[in-house]
């Protein structure tokens, strides 16, 4: 069977892109179609023996960093739908905007598996507010004037778009509500995966919380300085992204910002913590699970992909308002209780890369043992 493997780009490093690795992993032989590609990216499966397929955009000019511009103004779909994929008998998309608008032919069987439809046209107001443009405050209304033709061309395009799909897979519960409502398309359901660090940490115990994030207004990390400030709890942050500036400024002496890490540092802080604090609501969410699988609680915002991983009372607790004073009231509740250790690996483990692959590889079987 000859697989083609598509993403929006490869130009972060996040979640998304994590499962695009893993897919990779599943079909090796698989080229991998993109628009834009970083060199880091390009260069890292290089090393892999794998094929990454840019489009044109990869020839305009700051491709990477005005990577987000350019999608407002159409080319992301152009590019995606400018690959032939006619010799194929599989494409697997790995979508958050635009990769499902792989074209394919009859005899091309099209399975994509959904991080999130596209906020950007499907949540603009909110998905313009969250992340930074580079657009000042006071300019944002009259940007947003301009890119709304753009947003509800998107919207008219993505919607045929997704029935061309033969198969959706959403990863959340989160994602599937999504899904059906702006699109009316039934999905299944494949939750992602925690990668365990290669030799495990021991889960000791030290004074701080963590927070291990993208540092963008959004994820609401200001509330957890502001409620470990408060309670003079000591919070060390890792992770860099637009907002730091702005936290650095908001922090006091309990705040410690690492910046980017290692994964083998990445892993010790896990195992050091007291819990890892989740101001956010994603789709998903790999993080949690990694501090689980470190044998750490979790408190966590309670909305989103944080309810189909962590257990309250178990493995964790959540607090119900996105505010400082919601999440100081749920640190102080945390820190009357007790959580084991081997309850929390137990809860992480049920999210291997052994049980994705397991399950992408059978709605795989089911779809081409279809195929007339």
């Amino acid at each position: 069977m000859k697989v083609a493997i598509v993403c929006d780009d490869l130009v972060q490093h996040g979640g998304a892109e994590k499962i695009v690795e893993a897919v990779s992993d599943i079909f090796p032989d698989a080229p991998i179609y993109t628009t834009v590609a970083t060199k880091r990216w390009r260069d890292h499966f290089l090393s892999k023996n794998r094929r990454v397929v840019t489009s044109f955009l990869q020839k305009f000019p700051f491709a990477a960093k005005l990577n987000r511009y350019y999608s407002v103004c159409y080319f992301h779909v152009l590019a995606i739908e400018s690959f032939d994929f006619s010799d194929y008998d599989l494409v697997f998309s790995i979508s958050s905007r635009y990769a499902h608008f792989a074209i394919t032919n009859p005899s091309t069987k099209h399975i994509c598996y959904l991080n999130t439809p596209g906020r950007m046209f499907w949540e603009p107001f909110d998905y313009f507010e969250k992340e930074d443009f580079g657009v000042p405050d006071f300019l944002k209304g009259t940007a947003m004037f301009f890119v709304r033709p753009f947003i509800s061309l998107m919207r008219l395009a993505d919607v045929p778009a997704m029935k061309r799909v033969d198969q959706v897979i959403s990863n959340s519960k989160t994602t599937q509500e999504r899904l059906k409502k702006y699109h009316r398309v039934e999905s299944s359901l494949i939750h992602p995966f925690y990668s365990p660090p290669a030799k495990a940490k021991s889960g000791g115990k030290d004074n701080y919380y963590l927070i291990l994030t993208r540092l963008v207004s959004w994820k609401r990390v200001d509330i957890a300085i502001r409620a470990c400030e408060r309670l003079g709890k000591k919070l060390k942050i890792v992770g860099e992204g637009p907002d730091m500036k702005r936290l650095r400024s908001l922090a006091g002496e309990s705040a410690e910002f690492l910046g980017r890490v290692t994964d083998e540092k990445k892993w010790e802080l896990l195992a050091g913590c007291r819990a890892l604090i989740n101001t956010q609501k994603e789709d998903f969410g790999i993080v949690p699970l990694e501090a689980m699988a470190s044998g750490k609680p979790v408190i966590a915002y309670k909305a989103g992909g944080a309810l189909e991983t962590v257990v309250e009372g178990e493995t964790g607790v959540f607090f119900e308002q996105q505010t400082s004073e919601s999440l100081s009231n749920c640190i102080e509740k945390f820190e009357k209780m007790t959580f084991d250790q081997n309850s929390c690996i137990k809860r992480a483990e049920q999210f291997s890369f052994e049980n994705f692959k397991c399950s992408i590889l059978e709605k795989v079987n089911d779809l081409i043992c279809t195929k007339s």
